[in-house]
């Protein structure tokens, strides 16, 4: 089987090919159905191979085999974490081109499949990101999936706006990407290699850590906390979302993130946690300070949002912080809580998303304010967006909710407090929108301030605005929601994702993960809280309206490329100030 690895890059990229070279020729329906079958077969093809990858896959494409112990091939590596990434980046591919299915009426200079190949370019590169046991090869694909992101994001060029935020995340991303470069010339300098497990031994056998390790591990970091958009490095984030299309936004915060947190996990626990690396304290202090930091802002800026999209990406930013609290533990059951949380929240939050581009391309408006009981006949909508709500706050027994307990069990503490304080803001704010948009609750709101971000006056992103929705609009977020929920309560698929977690992470310590009393108790409470400030939000806007001392905090997000560069400078000091006690001590 370790002959199929290489078809998860391979298919996408080839199918991407095809369609450039062919799509001026084919008729846009044979475009499109071709992109959906190419994901679907990829996603196929990964899901197999994860459910019969004991022991995991190794590749070395070209059969560039390794000679006494060194290679210049560039190897794949299929074990279940990685597997089941590839898997869920191309699932959501194929969600977002179903979403899509003759969304933009209009091709670029009419060729049909401009759009599925670069849709397929970006599955290429996310699932080759996944699986790869190279380093510098992780960074080529993290370019790959940057490159084509960077398109989708700007896809309706026309705009002005789409312009700018295309230009903002691909200048932020590209920065990320130079600074893992130069930490990856650091590590081949030091070692004389580039695959994974081959630079973690020959960090551990040069002797402890030094200031060029150190400087490495944050240069690497940077480049993957950029990719998911950790706090302060997230600035790009909702800018992005305001002005990609609702397929590519799907993807953006459903998997691309995603695979910003995967890849510190998979990073540090392959390179840097030997003797060699960085001390175990150093990276629980310094991503545990990051996370709350990230999960806290993440959450504020979530609450006073009312333009939509900006609001449900300023969400995935506060659920990125609960990633990194959960990974930065290095504990194997929050591994595993990590993994079943992130599962769930890709489809709450993709079916979110999709609920969104309803709206936009129904009324022409994400602005919470203007929407105000104009979606009521929305129903079906409705009940999803209401339920996309509830995941995020942590409801039983959503997928979301189920690897929320499992961390805060494996956590305890004041960290508990975090997650259940991070899930309620964040889902309590989906749900204030769902009272307002689409039921008409409390009074018609104030007009904010001159400087709020409002969402009025978007261009539906199909031609005209939609009279009917399509069916494939419709059932793509119901199959997420679908899918967010079978994390929580199919038999068995807690425990495989579990043993396949630990078996590539946790040095083959095994977990069990599993509801438990406490942890249906703790989700119930965030829901609970959730309601209830959505209902009083909704009810006494005047109480949890802006707030003077929340402007500083939006004025943060103000636009201006300098002023992100600026804070990812800043976050890379930080980063390496939280890991260099360990080092002096050393």
């Amino acid at each position: 089987m370790n002959h199929l690895l290489p078809l998860l890059v391979a298919a996408p990229l080839l199918g991407a090919g095809l369609l450039i070279a062919c799509g001026r020729r084919l008729p846009r329906i044979a475009a499109e159905s071709f992109g959906c079958a190419v994901s679907a077969a990829t996603a196929a093809l990964a899901i197999w191979l994860s459910l019969n990858s004991a022991p995991p896959l190794t590749e070395w494409v070209g059969a560039w085999t390794p000679r006494n112990g060194t290679s210049v091939g560039i190897v794949l590596v299929g074990n279940g974490p990685g597997l089941g990434m590839a898997a869920l980046a191309s699932l959501l591919t194929l969600a977002s081109l179903a979403y899509s299915w003759r969304y933009f009426d209009e091709p670029p200079r009419r060729h049909a499949g401009s759009y599925p190949a670069l849709m397929l370019l970006f599955q290429g590169g996310m699932c080759g990101f996944a699986i790869t046991g190279d380093l510098f090869n992780a960074f080529v694909f993290f370019e790959l999936m940057s490159a084509a992101a960077y398109a989708l994001t700007g896809y309706r060029v026309e705009e002005a706006k789409a312009v700018q935020g295309a230009l903002t995340f691909g200048v932020i991303n590209s920065l990320g990407a130079y600074a893992m470069l130069m930490g990856i010339a650091l590590l081949y300098a030091r070692t004389g290699e580039l695959s994974l497990t081959h630079i973690g031994r020959g960090l551990d056998t040069h002797g402890g850590p030094d200031a060029l390790t150190l400087a490495a591990f944050v240069l690497v970091l940077t480049g993957l906390l950029v990719k998911a958009a950790a706090v302060p490095f997230h600035f790009w984030l909702p800018d992005a979302h305001a002005v990609a299309p609702t397929p590519v936004c799907m993807l953006l915060s459903g998997v691309m993130v995603e695979l910003g947190v995967y890849g510190v996990w998979r990073v540090y626990g392959t390179v840097f946690s030997g003797p060699g690396g960085i001390p175990a304290a150093d990276l629980e202090r310094a991503l545990t300070v990051l996370g709350v930091l990230t999960g806290a802002v993440g959450a504020l800026m979530c609450w006073y949002q009312r333009h939509v999209k900006r609001l449900l990406a300023c969400s995935t930013i506060a659920h990125v912080g609960l990633f990194l609290v959960g990974i930065g533990s290095l504990l194997p059951e929050a591994d595993d809580g990590v993994a079943l949380y992130l599962l769930g929240h890709a489809g709450a939050k993709a079916a979110l998303f999709a609920c969104t581009g309803l709206l936009l391309d129904r009324f022409g408006s994400v602005d919470e304010h203007a929407l105000h009981g104009r979606a009521r006949p929305l129903r079906g909508v409705a009940v999803m967006f209401v339920l996309g709500g509830l995941a995020l706050a942590g409801l039983p027994p959503f997928g979301t909710s189920l690897g929320k307990a499992v961390t805060e069990e494996a956590l305890g503490g004041p960290l508990t407090v975090v997650y259940v304080l991070v899930s309620a803001v964040t889902g309590g704010a989906v749900l204030r929108v769902a009272a307002r948009v689409f039921y008409g609750l409390g009074p018609q709101p104030r007009v904010g301030s001159a400087y709020e971000t409002t969402g009025t006056g978007e261009e539906p992103e199909t031609r005209h605005r939609l009279s009917r929705i399509p069916d494939t609009m419709t059932a793509v977020p119901a199959l997420l929601l679908a899918g967010s929920l079978a994390v929580g309560v199919v038999p068995g698929l807690p425990g495989i994702v579990a043993r396949s977690v630990n078996e590539a992470g946790s040095g083959g310590a095994l977990t069990s993960a599993h509801w438990t009393a406490p942890g249906v108790l703790l989700g119930l409470v965030s829901t609970a809280l959730a309601l209830a400030l959505a209902a009083l939000a909704v009810t006494r806007p005047e109480l949890l309206g802006a707030r003077p001392w929340t402007l500083p905090l939006r004025h943060l997000q103000s636009g201006h490329i300098g002023d992100y560069v600026a804070w990812v400078l800043l976050g890379t000091a930080v980063l390496g100030a939280l890991a260099l006690p360990g080092i002096l001590t050393g």
